[in-house]
């Protein structure tokens, strides 16, 4: 409550403001799961808060205290104006007070303001890597203090459902269609709500502006986010709601008229004293160094702004959006009003495109690209670090020229486009989860923010750009191209028929060392690819799209679990919506059938057998003893000496076809790192790992990091140095140490990371699992030189997912092999090839995958654990290879690949790759687990193992 005193005639105030009294009744609490600052500018935060309450008297106040702050945030870097960026956001979003009947005149205000920009603005010359955030924070704070139009379409809608206590019904409805796709029926329905209220509740008036205005109840049903119910207010929220309603007309009248963009253009373009409406009187000189045409590109978009047929008008605005990039890099006086201008011309996309969607109710696929491609662009144009984005572009253009020359494979082409858009969305989405959530917790709790808000601020940041719209067309399309290229809902990655009760959870990663008591199927929202499957589970069920030969996927088959991957958001709702019931799932190569089992209902699913514990095989370990030998060339492979890893790459030489490449091998053998930690160099690290062992086998897993750093403090004895350096030179093998002595420091390090890599979380739990004795398992490290790969391939010689052993399975990506055996997101390319038709590989699916690893010629130390070598244990894959030098990552263009591009290079490679499996499939008798690389059209085979 603001007043002031008055003391025998005089009037008291409060330092030139009102006094002013808060009956909040909610008392502002700390909540300690706000992180306590934990990944914010923590001290930042706490001097916006404690300068909240001086804020609070107007906006002037506010954007001078934002003004004197920015300097300290943006020497916090990225978090600190984060931080800045979410205070300002609760303010345009009304969570703070924006005036305590200070008085201001709006001059002082807009002083205030021009401060505040051209900070911002200087920022954004000097600083380009923080670029996308301090066009959000102009975004927000604006040209009036009220943030873009047509974000604040989407924050007003809260504010009004907030303020006059009318979250559900219709209320609700509408602003989830809001959210989705705000069109110029919002003002109508704005205008039937005012015309219902101010009739006194009458619901047939609310119908009668509806109708009039051609929107009939059919058409609200129509909606992405229908509209079903009809309006219901209280009497006492009539002034509040005709307040508020009234208001809010005038944003959605100044979205869906181009009268904010109109603004931002008047601006740029200048405008005399003759000028009309709200320009009378002012007068505003051009932007100098505009590109020719650009006034007259400007005048179009204006022209055509409430057009119905949006694509020229979409095309226009991101001409002007594509004219005015250059000039936003460069110095200029008058750079913010060009940010203006650029925010005005990427929010109206946004709405142009949630105009359009009408246009695509009944489009064919090609209709729906060109969206998505206009809608990308836009991306593109307001994205830091968006050569993803570029090439998801370039993707889609060329997925539209495969539809038009009616090639037969651009649906399946396609899909991986999508898989990556939706891919590069979903990381996007996690980044500003990471940089934003955290401040707006921490600052939220400190200024006693609703809880609500809180909790959807990231999501409603996400929501508020053309991400949102591109999300929704990639949507529509999906089920078009699934259908087209005949991928059905799921992909069945091991197919198993499974009967249990249905868990969900967000993360297979938080569940992995969970025991079950029951027969359980999993949903699980994310699947990496390296997670182990979680005792009792029967299926994992999923929406991910790990690839069908990562560490799960393999753990899976091994262990006779149901593992698929579900792309259809309808069927994953439903069995999201039967947690705790028991299903009874029916797989075949390429679909699940699930239906509920009552209780009481017998149900035994075809093949599975409940082992019980006493019933599983026991595994057991031989402890392998140091040899006297600190490293052996490839003819001394052994099974005393090296695992299989080793000894398979030392059988293929000589006996694959000559066309097949076997790189040269040298090795550490079993017990070379027992012996070194024996050296007395390293009696203070033996002993500290004792110490760290015991605490790990009295049930302490939190030592399992402090054990692998300790193994890396160990010193090379001499004899190790001499022996190995002897090895590989006489091996024909490059030896680090010629180089220089820093070079054997990158390799000795490597070596000790593999050995490091027995106590790995995943690796440690998998042995407890199947009670084997951690103590005896020995580590062999196989040296290799690192063959610089164009392309990356496993082979399982036995289709997996269908266990036909008349087809062969591969995966290749671009680059080095981890990008596919690691968790690497995305999806390789995929085929399969008859054993009597090596020539005709069919490919199943297109690459996503949006990072490939490339490194210069370099040696590579990969594990080779007496572990892998277990019948009926799948210890291959859980320790690691660890190479010298660092891979470079580069972003993947996949439309300029002529893997994908070229079909008879494509048919050279993948035939060359099956006939590579199937001969050493031949070699061996029995069904082979093969990787290797592409170099220059020639095949490399790294490594083999019994397919499992």
């Amino acid at each position: 409550m603001p007043f002031v005193l008055l003391s025998n005639g005089n009037w008291i105030k409060n330092k030139g403001s009102d006094f002013y009294v808060d009956f909040s009744t909610k008392p502002k609490q700390f909540r300690k799961d706000a992180g306590e600052g934990k990944g914010t500018a923590k001290d930042l935060l706490e001097k916006i808060a404690g300068l909240e309450s001086e804020a609070q008297k107007s906006f002037m106040h506010r954007f001078n205290i934002a003004a004197d702050l920015i300097e300290e945030a943006k020497d916090f870097g990225e978090l600190g104006l984060a931080g800045i960026l979410v205070w300002m956001r609760f303010m345009a979003t009304r969570q703070l007070i924006w005036n305590k009947n200070y008085n201001v005149k709006p001059r002082e205000i807009s002083k205030a303001q021009d401060r505040l920009t051209d900070l911002l603005q200087n920022i954004y010359k000097s600083h380009p890597q923080y670029r996308e955030l301090l066009r959000m924070i102009l975004s927000t704070v604006g040209r009036g203090g009220e943030g873009d139009v047509g974000q604040r379409i989407r924050d007003e809608i809260l504010v009004i459902q907030r303020n006059n206590d009318c979250k559900g019904g219709m209320m609700e409805e509408w602003h989830q269609k809001l959210h989705n796709n705000t069109s110029p029926d919002d003002v109508v329905i704005c205008q039937a709500l005012i015309d219902y209220i101010k009739s006194d509740f009458d619901i047939s008036v609310y119908w009668k502006t509806l109708n009039e205005n051609g929107i009939t109840k059919e058409r609200l049903l129509s909606y992405d986010r229908a509209i079903h119910s009809e309006p219901s207010f209280r009497r006492d929220q009539k002034d509040g709601l005709l307040r508020d309603l009234g208001n809010y007309m005038r944003t959605l009248k100044a979205v869906h008229s181009g009268a904010d963009l109109e603004s931002a253009i008047s601006n740029c373009m200048g405008y005399k004293a003759e000028g009309q409406g709200f320009m009378v009187g002012v007068n505003i000189n051009p932007v100098s160094g505009l590109p020719s045409g650009f006034p007259e590109l400007l005048q179009y978009v204006l022209t055509h702004v409430e057009d119905k047929n949006v694509e020229g008008l979409l095309e226009g605005l991101l001409e002007a959006r594509e004219d005015l990039q250059p000039l936003l890099s460069q110095s200029n006086d008058r750079l913010k009003d060009l940010l203006f201008l650029d925010i005005a011309l990427d929010s109206t996309v946004r709405t142009v495109i949630e105009r359009g969607y009408e246009e695509l109710n009944d489009a064919g696929p090609e209709k729906i690209m060109y969206f998505i491609i206009l809608v990308l662009e836009n991306l593109a144009l307001s994205w830091d670090n968006n050569e993803d984005l570029i090439y998801c572009l370039k993707g889609w253009n060329h997925a539209l020229n495969m539809l038009k020359s009616k090639d037969d494979f651009w649906a399946l082409y396609a899909k991986s486009v999508l898989d990556r858009t939706r891919l590069a969305l979903a990381t996007k989405a996690e980044s500003y989860q990471r940089v934003l959530q955290p401040s707006a917790e921490y600052l939220g709790s400190l200024l006693g923010v609703d809880q609500w808000a809180l909790n959807i601020f990231t999501e409603e940041i996400i929501r508020a750009g053309s991400a949102a719209s591109l999300s929704s067309l990639l949507n529509r399309l999906d089920p078009v191209l699934r259908k087209t290229a005949n991928l059905g809902s799921w992909q069945i990655i091991s197919p198993v028929e499974a009967v249990g009760y249905v868990a969900v959870v967000d993360e297979l990663l938080t569940v992995q060392n969970k025991s079950y008591e029951r027969p359980t199927i999993l949903i699980a929202k994310s699947v990496k690819g390296e997670e182990e499957i979680p005792d009792g589970t029967v299926a994992v069920l999923t929406p991910d799209m790990p690839d069908v030969l990562s560490h799960v996927s393999v753990r899976a088959r091994n262990s006779k679990v149901c593992f698929a991957t579900c792309f259809d958001p309808n069927i994953l709702v439903d069995l999201q919506a039967k947690e705790g019931k028991r299903l009874h799932l029916k797989t075949t190569s390429a679909d699940i059938v699930y239906r509920e089992v009552k209780d009481g209902e017998v149900e035994v699913a075809g093949p599975i057998v409940v082992k019980e514990e006493s019933s599983m095989p026991r595994l057991t370990l031989v402890r392998k003893q140091f040899a006297g030998r600190y490293a052996i060339s490839s003819d001394e492979f052994t099974s005393e000496l090296v695992g299989a890893k080793s000894r398979n790459i030392s059988y293929l030489k000589g006996k694959v076809p000559s066309w097949v490449g076997i790189p040269t091998s040298v090795a550490l053998p079993f017990g070379v790192f027992e012996k070194v930690l024996s050296e007395d160099c390293n009696q203070a690290v033996a002993e500290k790992l004792d110490t760290l062992k015991k605490k790990l086998k009295a049930g302490d897993s939190s030592t399992l990091g402090e054990i692998r750093k300790t193994v890396l403090e160990l010193l090379p004895p001499s004899q190790l140095v001499e022996e190995l350096r002897n090895k590989m030179i006489s091996s024909g093998m490059p030896w680090p140490g010629d180089e220089n002595e820093q070079r054997w420091e990158q390799a000795w390090t490597a070596i000790k990371k593999v050995w490091a890599s027995k106590w790995n979380e995943r690796a440690y739990f998998s042995t407890r699992k199947v009670k084997l004795d951690h103590d005896y398992l020995c580590m062999a490290v196989l040296v290799q030189e690192i063959i610089n790969a164009d392309y990356a391939f496993v082979i399982h010689t036995t289709n997996p997912s269908s266990g036909d052993s008349s087809e062969i399975y591969a995966e290749v990506v671009k680059g080095l092999g981890e990008t596919l055996v690691g968790a690497y997101p995305g999806r390789a390319l995929s085929f399969i090839c008859k054993k009597t038709d090596l020539t005709s590989p069919k490919v199943l699916g297109y690459p996503s995958k949006p990072i490939g690893l490339f490194i210069r010629r370099s040696i590579i130390f990969r594990s080779d654990s007496n572990g892998e070598d277990l019948e009926g244990y799948a210890g291959a894959g859980l320790y690691d290879s660890v190479p010298m030098d660092e891979e470079e990552k580069v972003v993947l263009d996949y439309s300029s690949d002529p893997l994908i591009i070229d079909g008879s290079f494509q048919q050279s490679i993948l035939s060359s790759i099956a006939k590579a499996g199937h001969a050493i499939e031949e070699l061996y008798g029995s069904p082979q687990d093969i990787e290797g690389v592409v170099r220059d059209g020639k095949i490399y085979v790294v490594q083999t193992r019994p397919q499992m």
